[in-house]
C-alpha cells in the first residue's frame, strides 16, 4: 500500500511539474500578446453580437416563435454565454500563464465552460432531430407546431444532461479523491489526466452526437432526394399519357373524315346533311380538344415542368450542401479536441505538445461564432427578422412604396 502511495504521489508530482512546464511557454512577446489579444477580442465580439442578434430577433419578431425556432434560441443562449463569460475570463489566463482569480471562480469557470460547450453540442443534435421529424413526419410535425410545452421540456433536458455529464465531476472530484492535485496558480479539471473518464464522457459529448447529427442530416437528404425522383417519375408518366391521348385524338379525326366521305358518295341529300353534320361534329370535336389542351398551352406546361424540375434539383443541391456543411463544421470543431484530449490524458501529456491542445480548445469556441450564421441565418424567416432589425429605414421605405 505504501509503495503504491509513493508511486501515485510521484505520478501526481510529475503531472504538476508538467502542468507548470506547459504554461511556461505561455509568456509571449509584446507583439505576439497584442496580436493574440486582438484575435481573441474579435472572436468575443463576433460570438456575442451574432448570438445576441438571434436572441433579439426572437424577442421582437413574434412570427419566429414557433416550436422549431425555440431550439435556435436555446443554441444562441449557450453560445452567447460562451462569448460573454468563458472566453473573457480565460484571456488573462492564457496570456500570463497563471490563474489569479481564486479557486472559487476557477470552479465556476470550469463548470460554465464545460456546461455551455456541451449544451451547444446537444442543441445542435436537437435541431438536427427536429429537422429530421419535419421531413419524415411532416403531417404530425405541423400539427405540433403550436405546442411549445414539449419544446421547452426538451430545452430544459439539454441543460440538465449537459450539467450532469461534467458538473458533478468538476465539483466533487477532489472530495472523492481526498485532495486537489491542481496547482494553486493553475485552473483545470481534476480529471484532466484521467483518460478513461474523458473517453467515457466524450462518447456522450462528441461521438454519439456526431453519429446522430450525421444520421439525421443524411436521412433528410435521402428523403428529399427520394421524393424528387418519385415526382420526376410521375411527371414522365404524365407526359407519356398526354402523348398517347394526342395520338388517339388524331386517329379519331382521321376516322371521322373517312366516314364522311363514304356518306357523301351515297346521295346528294345525304351528302349535304352528312357534310353539314360532319362540319359541326368536326368543329365541336376539334374545338373541345383545343379548349382542353391547346398546342401553345402544352408547350407552356412542358416548359413549366422542366423549369420546376430544374428548380427542385437546384434546391436539393443547396440542401445537400448545407447539410454537408453542418456535419463537416461540427466534426472539424470538435473531433481534434476530443481526440487530443483523450490521447493527452492517456500519455500524461508526453505525446501531445500543449500548443496543439490549446488550438483545438479554441476550435470549440470558434464553433460558437459559426453557429449563428450556420443555423438561423440559413432560414428565410430569421433573415427577414435580421433585415428588419439591422435596416429599419429600408423596411419603412418599402412599406411607404407599397
Amino acid at each position: 500500500m505504501g509503495e503504491y502511495q509513493l508511486d501515485a504521489n510521484e505520478s501526481w508530482n510529475y503531472i504538476n511539474n508538467d502542468s507548470t512546464k506547459m504554461w511556461s511557454d505561455s509568456r509571449f512577446t509584446s507583439s505576439v500578446t497584442t496580436m493574440l489579444l486582438l484575435i481573441m477580442i474579435t472572436l468575443v465580439v463576433v460570438i456575442v453580437l451574432g448570438n445576441a442578434l438571434v436572441i433579439f430577433a426572437f424577442k421582437v419578431d413574434k412570427s419566429l416563435r414557433r416550436t422549431s425556432n425555440y431550439y435556435f434560441l436555446n443554441l444562441a443562449i449557450s453560445d452567447f454565454l460562451v462569448g460573454a463569460f468563458c472566453i473573457p475570463v480565460y484571456i488573462p489566463y492564457i496570456l500570463t500563464g497563471k490563474w489569479m482569480l481564486g479557486r472559487g471562480l476557477c470552479k465556476l469557470w470550469l463548470v460554465m465552460d464545460y456546461l455551455l460547450c456541451t449544451a451547444s453540442v446537444f442543441n445542435i443534435v436537437l435541431i438536427s432531430y427536429d429537422r429530421f421529424l419535419s421531413v419524415t413526419k411532416a403531417v404530425s410535425y405541423r400539427a405540433r407546431q403550436g405546442m411549445t410545452h414539449g419544446a421547452v421540456m426538451k430545452m430544459v433536458a439539454v441543460w440538465l444532461l449537459a450539467f450532469v455529464l461534467y458538473g458533478p465531476a468538476i465539483i466533487f472530484w477532489e472530495l472523492v479523491v481526498g485532495k486537489s492535485h491542481v496547482p494553486e496558480d493553475q485552473c483545470y479539471a481534476e480529471f484532466y489526466y484521467t483518460w478513461y473518464f474523458l473517453l467515457g464522457a466524450s462518447m456522450f459529448e462528441f461521438f454519439s452526437p456526431f453519429i446522430s447529427v450525421t444520421f439525421f442530416n443524411l436521412s433528410i437528404y435521402l428523403n428529399i432526394r427520394r421524393r424528387w425522383l418519385r415526382n420526376r417519375k410521375d411527371q414522365a408518366h404524365l407526359e407519356q399519357a398526354q402523348d398517347s391521348d394526342g395520338q388517339r385524338c388524331s386517329l379519331g379525326k382521321r376516322r371521322s373524315i373517312r366516314l364522311t366521305s363514304i356518306f357523301c358518295r351515297n346521295s346528294m341529300v345525304v351528302k349535304k346533311l352528312a357534310s353539314d353534320g360532319s362540319v359541326r361534329e368536326r368543329g365541336s370535336v376539334s374545338g373541345s380538344f383545343q379548349s382542353q389542351t391547346p398546342p401553345h398551352m402544352e408547350l407552356q406546361d412542358n416548359s413549366f415542368n422542366r423549369s420546376s424540375q430544374r428548380s427542385r434539383l437546384s434546391r436539393d443541391k443547396k440542401i445537400a450542401k448545407s447539410l454537408a456543411v453542418i456535419v463537416c463544421v461540427f466534426a472539424v470543431c470538435w473531433a481534434p479536441y476530443t481526440l487530443l484530449m483523450i490521447i493527452r490524458a492517456a500519455c500524461r501529456g508526453l505525446c501531445v505538445q500543449h500548443h496543439w491542445y490549446e488550438i483545438t480548445f479554441w476550435l470549440l469556441w470558434l464553433n460558437s461564432a459559426i453557429n449563428p450564421f450556420l443555423y438561423p441565418l440559413c432560414h428565410s424567416s430569421f433573415r427577414r427578422a435580421f433585415g428588419r432589425i439591422l435596416c429599419p429605414g429600408q423596411r419603412s421605405t418599402q412599406l411607404a412604396r407599397d
